[in-house]
Parts: C-alpha cells; structure tokens; sequence
C-alpha cells in the first residue's frame, strides 16, 4: 500500500509553478471536465468515489454537494476552508505550499460541478506566506486561460479569491467562517438553515477542506471507480497524515486507507519509531480535538484486532476504547511524557478560542483549564479529577458548534485513560515528570 494521488509529482523540481506543473499533466482534469462532462457527471464521480471530506469531520463530499440549492436562482458559492488551525495538524500547509495549482484545478472542476461562477480561499492568518503562493497560482492559472472569462471557450466564467483570517480557530469551522467572509466576527451559526441553502451573503455555498478539492482532479481525470479502488471499505482514496511528536520522523505522508496503526508509527518510511528507543505512550490519531489513546489501544483495538488508518477502524469502540482519524494530525507521546501536562497545554488553547457565544464552552473551557492548571502544578485535590469529568460532561453536545466538543474529549478521554497519573499528581502535590509544584 504505497500509492499516491496528492503527493504523487510532489519532487519534481518547480511544480509550484504554473508550466512545469501542466506539463506533469496538470489541469487536464479541467480541460476533461469542461469540454467533455456536464456538471452532474462531475458530481456523480465524485460520489462514486467514496471521497469524504478531509478537514475533520468525514462527511462524504458527493452528498455534500448534492444537497446544494440549485432552484433558488441565487449565485452559488465554493469556499476553500484553508483555516487549517487544529493543533498537530500541517498537510494543508504542506499542499499549498509546494504544489498550489493541484488546489487551484481542483477548486475549477469543483466550481464547474457546482455552478459557482465565485470562489474562496480562506487561508489562516498565521499562514501569511502561503497567501502570496497562491495569489501567484491564481495569476497564473488566469494568464493561462483556466479562469477568467469564457475559460477554454467553453463559455463557462470563473473567479477565485484568496482571503486571509485574522488567527481565529473558530473561523475553521464553517458557518464561522462564513461570517468572517463577510466581515462580520467569526461566531458560528445556528444550523438548520445549513449553508448548503443559505451560506454566503445568504446564498447556497459549499465549504470544502484544501486536501478534500485537491483530490478532484484526480477523480475527474480517473473517475470515481478508479479512486475507490484505492483505500478499504468506506475509508476510500488516501490521506495526508501530519506527524509529530516524540518520533525519530516528522513530516507529512500519504498513506493509502487500510495501512495498520504500528506498520505508520514504527516503519522507517513513516514515522520511524519512538525518538531515542523510548516505549510509545499515546498517541492522539487526529488532531488535538479527538480523544487519546495509550499504546496498547492505538495498535489494536479492545477486541484485539490490528488497528487500521481508516475512519472505522480508529472509531472502533466508540470514545471507551476508539478515537477519530478526524483531520490527520498523528501526535505522539512518549514513556516520558505527562498526560496532565499535556491536557492542561490543550485546555488553555481551546479556553483561548473559544468564542464565548456558548455558556458551557465560554464557562467550561475556561474552568478545565483552571482546574488542570491546579493539579498540574501541585495544588490539585482527588475530587477535581471528577470535577474535570463533569465538566466535560456539560460541555460536550451542548454547545452551536462542535469547539464544545473538541474541548471536553481530550480531557474526559484522557482522565478515561491516565486517571492513575492525575492522582499521581495529587498525591504527590507536584508533577512528577517535570517536578513542578
């Protein structure tokens, strides 16, 4: 299983630019797509795929676009979520940074499958640089006639603009995202009305992550067949996998679906094992927002089956025994490593952004890391491990968007998992990896 979609021409000296990468075969996908396919022959490839959407959540990306108001006569919508802001997490950086136009046909075929005549980049603010990069693919792409006017004389008309967030980790979220598009502060939106039927400037808009459109092209090119024949079940295609943390590798790699947990951790040509020989502690399969797993359930599961990188395997058993593969980012922990301190670092970060619109989340957030900060630091007493628990508790389900929840699963997951090392910490009044008190 070593087959590549998205990072299959990622060595080939100057792809970053507009010639080198037509002459790799780029943007034939386009030319195939519009002078050969009518939009909903795109749309039904892209279900055929299995393709699901890449920014976290795994929605399939085919029933997404289908649910889009065609009917309403207003002007429809693409926004390209690249607010990529979870902690852990760096592939879309990675894309847009050494191949752009792989996003930028991607984004044409998709904007021609959906009747969008306007598209948007949302880029993070803390990713100045790459906004330059793209600005560029897009001059090019337009000095090259794929987007403008009358694009390949098809009579098919389309923009695309790059904006850039102001550092809001809430604005990944996409009806937040939304509103900060339209100059309004980033607070999510109560849904339904989902954007789908009224999104930007109250229009029908989709919301697609940057590894999700970049896999376009692909399927356009190969069809949907093709794609789904890579992967396992309904974990279709490939996935970049941003890894980090205490291992000899860090980087970004592409894995096909189906590839096992330990072969990803310990292979040289991933991960390469634990940094310095030291015993593997946890490891958090998908962002910072989703729940964590000690060793022994990141390479198999409670039942005790070989863990796979795949959507269902990495859930199986639920939030007792499971996780999420949610948007890729593989953190790794060692024998050294302190949970406490850890989820105490997570909790300040989603206290920090949450956006206050919510009381469980404004409130919540900001008593888990308090709570956390005491017993990290010496002064804990054994009734906050359950404190934390109950917090979490009240905060998961209950909140607009689901910053709600990655706050409250890191912290009920790893008091699931690690309750001996919080009471460690109480017991001993300090730290007792870093000696804190």
């Amino acid at each position: 299983m070593d087959r590549k979609i998205l990072l299959d021409k990622i060595d080939i000296p100057g792809i970053r630019s507009f010639g080198v990468f037509q002459n790799a075969g780029g943007y034939s996908a386009v030319e195939k797509a519009l002078t050969t396919m009518s939009p909903e022959e795109v749309v039904e490839e892209v279900k055929l795929s299995g393709l699901r959407g890449r920014g976290g959540a795994g929605f399939p990306t085919g029933m997404k676009w289908s649910f889009l108001d065609r009917k309403s006569g207003k002007p429809r919508y693409l926004i390209c979520n690249a607010d990529e802001s979870e902690p852990g997490t760096f592939k879309d950086r990675f894309l847009m940074e050494k191949i752009p136009h792989l996003l930028i046909e991607g984004m044409i075929c998709s904007c021609y499958a959906l009747g969008v005549n306007t598209g948007y980049i949302y880029v993070r603010g803390e990713y100045k640089y790459i906004i330059g990069i793209l600005n560029e693919a897009i001059r090019e792409a337009h000095a090259n006639g794929f987007l403008g006017k009358d694009i390949l004389r098809t009579g098919y008309d389309l923009e695309l603009h790059v904006h850039s967030g102001a550092g809001a980790y809430i604005c990944g979220e996409e009806t937040a995202q939304i509103e900060s598009l339209e100059g309004k502060r980033g607070n999510p939106r109560i849904k339904p009305p989902f954007p789908a039927v009224v999104g930007l400037y109250g229009c029908p808009t989709v919301v697609n992550n940057v590894e999700t459109l970049a896999n376009i092209g692909f399927i356009v090119n190969h069809g949907g067949g093709e794609y789904a024949g890579y992967g396992v079940g309904k974990s279709t295609g490939t996935k970049l996998i941003s890894a980090c943390g205490n291992i000899n590798n860090p980087g970004v790699y592409e894995i096909e679906f189906g590839l096992s947990v330990r072969e990803f951790l310990y292979s040289d040509k991933y991960c390469g094992g634990i940094k310095g020989g030291k015993a593997l502690k946890a490891v958090i399969p998908g962002g910072s927002s989703v729940p964590i797993l000690p060793a022994h359930l990141i390479l198999q599961t409670a039942s005790g089956e070989e863990r796979l990188m795949t959507y269902e395997s990495l859930a199986d058993g639920g939030f007792v025994s499971g996780s999420m593969l949610g948007s890729g980012g593989f953190i790794v922990f060692d024998e050294e490593a302190c949970i406490v301190r850890n989820t105490w670092n997570l909790a300040r970060f989603y206290h920090h952004e949450s956006c206050g619109q919510c009381s469980p989340c404004r409130e919540g957030t900001g008593w888990m890391e308090s709570v956390l900060h005491r017993l990290e630091h010496g002064k804990g007493r054994q009734k906050d491990i359950d404190l934390l628990v109950s917090i979490a508790g009240k905060i998961e389900g209950n909140t607009i968007c689901p910053l709600g929840d990655a706050a409250a699963w890191p912290v009920a997951s790893a008091i699931r998992h690690f309750r001996q090392e919080f009471e460690a910490h109480v017991e001993a009044a300090v730290c007792p990896v870093s000696q804190i008190h």
